[in-house]
């Protein structure tokens, strides 16, 4: 029997190490820009098709601007360790494709008769296609790919954003946007049209509209998308009982963020749960057209009404007690004294740490799964000039302390650890808390 716990433990260690990409919060992918993210369930996980923003430079894209030049896909089975499987298409290996232009932009992939089709939009090299982007499709077995880009793009579709449904009869739509939006029936071959295209009417007149994607609720048809209302994209939507309309605006999923000029979105049912797939530029803050991909929580009115989503740096999932939270992405924060900042600024990719600079000010963070292990102490990797006394508790700034820790004067990081007391099991809510005044810089705890 210890012969198995000693396997087992080395299993889940391993697992816990080797996994790509881990990350619980947002942005859920951290080594590299990703956006405009289609989420999709195949085979009971979810697969993330994003496209891929890079820096261009001189001789690489334009400078300045947006600049992709492939796709990878992400899988994950829990909405918090996500593995790249790597790079799916690549604009040198599509045949009809201008790989000089890298334009990659936003992405889907739908399933049927047991092949995976990807459609993604690009510029062609030849003008027999038409000026602008064209729509093409690659086709695999599996979701991760390999993918095989089809010779020529999909006949009269000439834009960005191609999105996918097959509706509840079987039939296929196909939907883009080219300053409108437009909508048109797929062939059962799912590379070819089955109808003339048609724009979908009564959505704004103006502002930009681009990014549709379209799902199917109780009979309610969504037809979701970024509009330029203001001065950034907001998220919004039309309802319709018909999958080509008429819709009807209903609403507005996310507000503008003045930081990102752009947002683009998915929505999607997993486990019983909605979820909104956006991106924004947390990686970049200064550099709107590198984004990076986000998740949050996604509920309905009675009426069938999409309620408003508020970003959260938290995002979804419940993290284990065992890994390196990261309370950066709290939950929600005092009213002062805390701030946020790049651990280093050269580095963007190594995240964030939380910096408390007043007495009493806290930062929660939801959701943490201590399950029935005995835990007995905290870990904490903090760093502080002046020194400070910082406290864990439950659920709320006036709740039990359960661990208290000392963090003395040095311009280093240091790892430190501390008993834990008046501790419980199960599912927590924790409050970081500075007790006394001073600043403590805190990348991340955990528990041991």
């Amino acid at each position: 029997m210890k012969n198995y716990k000693l396997l087992f433990s080395l299993i889940y260690f391993f697992v816990s190490v080797y996994t790509v990409n881990t990350f619980a919060q947002n942005p859920i992918i951290m080594d590299q820009f990703s956006a405009d993210p289609t989420a999709r369930v195949f085979e009971d996980k979810i697969y993330l098709y994003p496209s891929h923003d890079i820096l261009a430079v001189e001789g690489k894209g334009r400078v300045g601007w947006f600049c992709m030049e492939d796709y990878h896909v992400f899988s994950s089975s829990d909405l918090i360790d996500w593995k790249d499987h790597g790079v799916i298409v690549s604009q040198e290996k599509v045949p009809w494709a201008n790989s000089k232009m890298y334009s990659m932009w936003a992405p889907d992939c739908i399933y049927r008769n047991g092949k995976y089709y990807f459609y993604f939009p690009a510029p062609a090299k030849d003008t027999i296609y038409g000026r602008g982007f064209s729509i093409g499709v690659a086709i695999s077995d599996k979701p991760y790919g390999p993918f095989t880009p089809e010779p020529e793009p999909i006949k009269n579709v000439h834009g960005i954003d191609p999105n996918v449904l097959i509706d509840k009869d079987g039939q296929a739509y196909l939907y883009w946007a080219a300053r409108n939006i437009y909508v048109a029936k797929l062939k059962d071959n799912m590379v070819e049209l089955a109808s003339q295209p048609q724009i979908i009417q009564n959505l704004p007149d103006k502002g930009l509209k681009e990014g549709p994607f379209v799902f199917e609720r109780n009979g309610i048809y969504y037809l979701t998308y970024p509009h330029v209302q203001d001065s950034t994209e907001q998220l919004e939507y039309a309802i319709s009982d018909n999958p080509m309309g008429p819709f009807k605006v209903a609403g507005v999923i996310m507000d503008q963020s003045l930081e990102c000029w752009t947002n683009h979105q998915s929505i999607v049912e997993y486990k019983n749960q909605w979820y909104l797939f956006y991106h924004h530029n947390d990686l970049s803050p200064r550099f709107d057209k590198n984004r990076s991909v986000r998740i949050d929580s996604l509920f309905f009115n009675d009426d069938g009404t999409i309620k408003k989503v508020n970003p959260t740096l938290r995002g979804v999932g419940i993290t284990s007690a065992f890994k390196k939270i990261q309370m950066d992405r709290y939950t929600s924060k005092s009213k002062s004294g805390v701030s946020i900042d790049f651990i280093d600024s050269t580095k963007k990719t190594e995240g964030w740490k939380t910096i408390l600079n007043e007495a009493n000010s806290w930062v929660k963070y939801n959701s943490v799964d201590f399950g029935r292990t005995k835990y007995k102490t905290l870990v904490v990797q903090a760093q502080s000039i002046t020194g400070g006394l910082l406290q864990i508790k439950l659920e709320n700034a006036e709740g039990p302390v359960v661990a208290q820790i000392e963090i003395p004067k040095s311009e280093e990081w240091l790892t430190l650890k501390t008993p834990l007391a008046n501790f419980k099991n199960d599912l927590q809510n924790l409050i970081m808390l500075l007790k006394d005044g001073g600043r403590v810089d805190v990348d991340w705890i955990s528990f041991e």
